[in-house]
């Protein structure tokens, strides 16, 4: 009798584990449920359907997909062609360029913490201040980078306000603001034990080899977490398109979030902005399935063969 009523206890005990813990994780899963879940299901309802926002819902089908790949609305085709263009050219840099300077900040040297801390500053900063002060910069009358290109004998730009210097214009604004990328880099780069450096020292390794055969290959998974986070980031751009530019000059920085949110809240059609939202959704799970597949022939983890 005695077992019995131990192991009465024992249940006892962990069913009430069980239920403090389900009540202590509710809030947060509600909260998925409620502001992820059911805001996604119900886009995927009025993507197949004529919502305005108010007023009457009729279901239309594949009407509203089928629309822009018809390209029965010009500013979608704008919108991909402007997006695409920016994320070729920005993740590339911000990579470079991140990286670049974790590897600056990862040697010894005076004020290195002041020097991380400084470059990571522009990364927390908020973006609709940082949009403003790039505005003034990059003023082609009396900007401060005209002021510097005249110093040098170079031509003046327009930077934003030519349909082809905006988008590089908009992409050298995104590299300044890369900290976050460049913490993470940091972080691998100070993970690779000095062992192996030390040991390519005795084997008469350089500077070169040390960086393609060691550097690289052990901060390859930090690499692959920036390149996914960098992509889904670069597609979906909107800030500089919203405040800085409008879309122009000529649909130029017309970016496509910024496309589906003037669906959305200016021309009032949420069935085709949450057909636009789902057209983005498969687009960036489609790049990070190829990238995810890619990533086994270069990303290398500690332990693997």
């Amino acid at each position: 009798m005695a077992k019995v009523e131990k192991k009465k206890n024992f249940f006892s005990i962990k069913t009430l584990a069980n239920i403090t813990g389900w009540a202590f994780a509710m809030p947060a899963l509600l909260g998925y449920v409620l502001l992820n879940i059911v805001p996604m299901l119900s886009s995927l309802y009025y993507s197949l359907t004529s919502f305005k926002g108010v007023g009457r819902t009729v279901f239309i089908g594949f009407q509203n997909y089928i629309g822009f790949f018809k390209n029965e609305d010009p500013n979608f085709l704008w919108s991909v062609k402007a997006t695409l263009t920016y994320a070729v050219m920005a993740v590339p840099a911000n990579m470079l360029f991140a990286f670049s300077i974790a590897m600056l900040l990862n040697r010894p040297m005076k004020g290195r913490t002041f020097f991380r801390a400084l470059f990571y500053l522009p990364s927390i900063l908020p973006g609709v201040a940082t949009s403003f002060v790039w505005l003034l910069l990059m003023n082609p009358d009396f900007g401060l980078f005209n002021k510097i290109l005249s110093t040098l004998g170079l031509p003046a730009s327009l930077f934003l306000y030519h349909e082809k210097s905006v988008i590089p214009s908009i992409v050298f604004m995104g590299i300044w603001g890369t900290g976050s990328m460049q913490v993470i880099f940091l972080a691998g780069l100070q993970d690779i034990p000095r062992v192996y450096y030390e040991a390519m020292d005795i084997d008469g390794g350089n500077a070169f080899q040390k960086f393609t055969k060691i550097t690289l290959p052990m901060v390859s998974p930090s690499i692959f977490f920036n390149l996914i986070m960098n992509i889904i980031g670069a597609m979906q751009v909107f800030g500089p398109a919203y405040i800085m530019t409008n879309g122009g000059p000529n649909h130029a920085s017309q970016f496509y979030v910024f496309t589906l949110w003037r669906q959305a809240f200016a021309y009032m059609n949420m069935g085709g902005a949450s057909a636009m939202a789902w057209i983005l959704f498969i687009v960036v799970v489609m790049l990070s399935l190829f990238t995810f597949g890619t990533s086994k022939k270069w990303v290398y983890y500690e332990g693997e063969n």
